[in-house]
């Protein structure tokens, strides 16, 4: 003060100088001085900046300790790394092989094909693909591959009818693609020809291979930088034209720009609840709809189409998810749907709040009632993830109002894997403590249980949970690519 005062230059001090040390890198300040107060004030400063040093110290470690105390352990992040490169691997299956299974088909697409894990899901399914490209470890030749693989066997612009009143929308994704590059349109079937299944599983595809189409496309635009391959015509339409009418395939409300189906012609709208029936708007279809718009409008953008539409549709739903899904009879959760199995729906719930869709008084609520249900224990086993807190089941022997599998199994109570990211995503704003006791549940759960220890060894499981029966398929790609995806992209 006295320096400025008497505008005299000061130059900057460091915090552990002693007076001397002062006078030498700054001599015009103590020339400065009065001669009968520079020794009591050079003292002063002296004590002053050795308090200041003190403060610092005392901040930098505090800092330091906060830290140690609120990342995930490098160790444990490595591990998880190195555990979803080896289940990709793992989940690749080379031009003519079965992929070592007792799959009677061999891969004749004439690429290697990246299927759900290890001898699980003997076929290529769009969703799984597209939902482990985050983790980086599927090249940009393995992406083209599968696009072009994907434009090829996508329906025409005419519909197809199948056996037992089945029928196939013009332009609509396959659900999955046997190894002989043919599709099947529904879940629960392999058989790739007319007979594809009585209708337990929607008379309509699953409407989210739509979506997560245009996200396969994205990725490659972000990954190389090139825009041409939009404009490729396969089988004499562009790639970008496909995936407009992809995008434009599943049914929707105007108003809200919601995803919707009915009971009479239902569709399933995620895969990873494909086996329980949900009806009206639906929340987690209407999620991926809102993701894909803001995708096609950048591919759009590159190519200098116009893309108001698709900035339309995120409007739309961004105004609307939180109005129609959220109830104050469950809390803060978003419900799945609005007629048919419109249970609170936890993966929904965060998915949503990891897609930042929700207003901010929504989404707070949303994130406080996720961290009391995980207090409370309702919604992880092991660092799994429940599809519907275990208190508010639909009934006493089913968590949804319709399902296919019994209760504490597979999408109707079983624990999942393939959520988690997103739960230590929201629990991370919310309660870091509680973040880092999920993330170690998962780790010791797949450590202890690592398929690369060998026989007797399979996880990460696709599915699990305190009984045995929920158990189900082992060295399953999702489980493991999706957190890992949402970790890496929380830690940029």
């Amino acid at each position: 003060r006295y320096a400025a005062k008497r505008r005299t230059t000061v130059t900057f001090i460091c915090p552990m100088m002693s007076a001397t040390e002062l006078s030498r890198s700054s001599p015009q300040l103590i020339q400065s001085l009065p001669r009968a107060g520079a020794k009591a004030i050079k003292a002063r400063v002296t004590i002053v900046l050795r308090i200041v040093a003190l403060a610092i110290s005392c901040a930098l470690l505090g800092c330091a300790h906060e830290r140690i105390q609120t990342v995930l352990p490098s160790r444990d992040i490595s591990f998880m790394r190195d555990i979803t490169r080896d289940v990709i691997e793992a989940s690749r299956v080379k031009p003519n092989s079965n992929g070592g299974g007792n799959c009677l088909v061999t891969n004749t697409c004439g690429f290697t094909l990246i299927t759900p894990g290890k001898d699980t899901y003997q076929a290529f399914w769009p969703r799984d693909f597209s939902m482990a490209l985050g983790t980086g470890f599927i090249t940009t030749e393995e992406i083209r591959n599968h696009l072009h693989l994907l434009c090829r066997v996508q329906n025409n612009d005419r519909e197809l009818k199948l056996a037992n009143d089945l029928h196939v929308p013009p332009w609509a994704i396959p659900d999955h693609v046997n190894y002989d590059g043919r599709p099947v349109w529904f879940p629960g079937a392999m058989s790739s020809g007319i007979d594809q299944g009585s209708g337990l599983f929607g008379r309509m595809p699953p409407l989210d291979d739509n979506y997560e189409f245009i996200h396969i496309a994205f990725v490659l635009w972000q990954k190389t930088h090139d825009d041409k391959f939009l404009r490729e015509s396969i089988n004499g339409c562009p790639v970008i034209h496909r995936l407009q009418r992809a995008f434009a395939m599943p049914k929707v409300d105007n108003a809200t720009g919601l995803v919707e189906t009915t009971e009479r012609d239902r569709a399933v709208g995620f895969g990873f609840c494909d086996a329980e029936a949900h009806t009206g708007k639906l929340l987690f279809a209407s999620l991926l709809r809102y993701h894909a718009a803001g995708e096609l409008a950048k591919l759009c953008r590159a190519l200098k189409i116009d893309n108001s539409e698709y900035h339309q549709a995120q409007k739309l739903i961004r105004g609307h998810v939180g109005k129609i899904f959220c109830d104050p009879a469950i809390d803060g959760w978003l419900r799945a749907s609005t007629e048919l199995s419109k249970q609170p729906d936890v993966w929904g719930t965060l998915y949503a709040l990891e897609l930042r869709v929700l207003d901010k008084k929504t989404a707070n609520a949303a994130r406080k009632t996720i961290v009391r249900a995980w207090q409370s224990g309702t919604i992880t086993f092991e660092g799994g993830v429940r599809h519907v807190p275990t208190n508010m089941d639909f009934s006493l022997t089913s968590a949804w109002e319709r399902s296919v599998s019994p209760l504490n199994t597979y999408q109707n109570g079983g624990y999942w894997h393939t959520a988690t990211g997103w739960l230590i995503a929201v629990l991370w704003k919310e309660d870091r403590n509680a973040a880092l006791k999920v993330f170690n549940a998962m780790i010791t759960h797949l450590r202890e249980q690592d398929f690369r220890k060998g026989p007797g060894h399979n996880a990460p499981w696709e599915v699990f949970g305190p009984n045995a029966a929920a158990l189900r398929n082992p060295v399953y790609m999702a489980s493991v690519a999706v957190p890992y995806s949402v970790l890496l992209k929380q830690s940029r």
